[in-house]
This record gives structure tokens, sequence and C-alpha cells, in this order.
């Protein structure tokens, strides 16, 4: 499964991560930098499970915490209407 942001959400990266506008109701979303590498890798066609691997070789912290963290960072995006699995 790939993950894709929908039409109507641009991108703009950040000093600090990125920020994702809703062009429907112009409401902006701001990413922190793990927030951010985690929208890269899915966007550069990672799996969530590969966007975890990916993160938790670059911190500290326990893979199933990381795991967890993009789950509900992949809902969050799903509820908001920003993107999916497709």
């Amino acid at each position: 499964m790939a993950f894709r942001l929908h039409r109507h959400v641009s991108t703009v990266v950040t000093d600090s991560g990125m920020v994702l506008l809703d062009e429907r109701t112009g409401g902006y979303f701001e990413l922190n930098a793990t927030g951010a590498a985690t929208l890269t890798a899915l966007l550069d066609g990672a799996s969530p499970e590969e966007a975890t691997r990916r993160l938790t070789a670059d911190t500290q912290a326990p893979p199933d915490q990381v795991a967890t963290d993009v789950a509900a960072f992949l809902a969050d995006l799903a509820r908001l209407r920003l993107g999916s699995l497709t």
C-alpha cells in the first residue's frame, strides 16, 4: 500500500519540519521534524513498517512506540481528510 496526500493538500518544507495546507478549508497543519520525516518516507513509497524502521534507525525510541506513533499519524491524516493509504 502506498500513501498519498489528497489533491487539495499542499506541502511546504520549513526549517523545523513541514506545513500542510488543506486548500478546501484553508487549514494549516504544522509537522515537526519527526512528522515531516515520517510523511516524506511515506510519500517516497515506504510502507508504514518501513517508515517505522527508518525512524527507529535514527532515534533511540522503542520500535513498538514508533510503530504506534506512525499508525496514529496515519489515522490523524485520514481523519482530517489530508491523505490515505491506497
